[in-house]
């Protein structure tokens, strides 16, 4: 009777510790489903931002009112260096458009502000989408201080954008990365042009 009332209680408590083994296995599992839904959840969202920046980027560019403000700069030799969005911007609003670089230097520069801003009209503007929704955009900004061929290229999912800027008297081509903005949206500071 002793053995049977052991194999009893033995049987009774590997039951229980196999139930007790199966909860934390259910519970992880579910704690696992709740951070997999979570995930899959945030990025839907984040598809659904994307979406809306680059519709937006798309109208601004096609009404002509757009900032590119950019936080790279690309120089011909291939070296980069990462600036502040509010004074690296190519600005366009309909006919009229603006260049300006600026660097974190002692010197003032042209501008004030540590590089070159140089302002011009721009013309001759094509916009052509590509088969992976890319949108491309060409002009070209003539004026005092400047006179260049622009290239943008918008990536399709965002409002990430590059620019080349190359200019018609020398092979000093520039590219900036950043992200494209409505005119209306832009948070730039403008230096002096010339």
């Amino acid at each position: 009777m002793k053995k049977f009332i052991a194999l009893v209680v033995l049987i009774m408590s590997a039951a229980t510790t196999m139930y007790a083994q199966e909860s934390k296995v259910e519970n992880r599992t579910d704690s696992n489903a709740q951070k997999e839904a979570e995930r899959a959840r945030a990025k839907a969202e984040e598809q659904v931002s994307d979406a809306v920046l680059y519709e937006n980027a798309v109208a601004a560019l096609k009404a002509h009112q757009f900032v590119l403000e950019a936080d790279r700069v690309i120089f011909r030799n291939g070296r980069t260096a990462f600036v502040n969005s509010g004074t690296n911007f190519v600005l366009i609003n309909q006919e009229r458009g603006t260049v300006q670089v600026a660097f974190n230097t002692t010197h003032p520069g042209p501008n004030g502000i540590g590089g070159v801003t140089v302002d011009g009209t721009n013309s001759d503007m094509e916009i052509t989408t590509d088969k992976k929704g890319n949108v491309n955009c060409r002009f070209s900004i003539q004026g005092i201080g400047i006179s260049a061929q622009v290239f943008i290229t918008l990536i399709n999912g965002g409002n990430s954008a590059t620019v080349t800027v190359s200019p018609n008297f020398n092979s000093n081509t520039l590219t900036l990365d950043g992200t494209l903005v409505p005119l209306d949206q832009s948070n730039i500071y403008k230096g002096r042009s010339w």
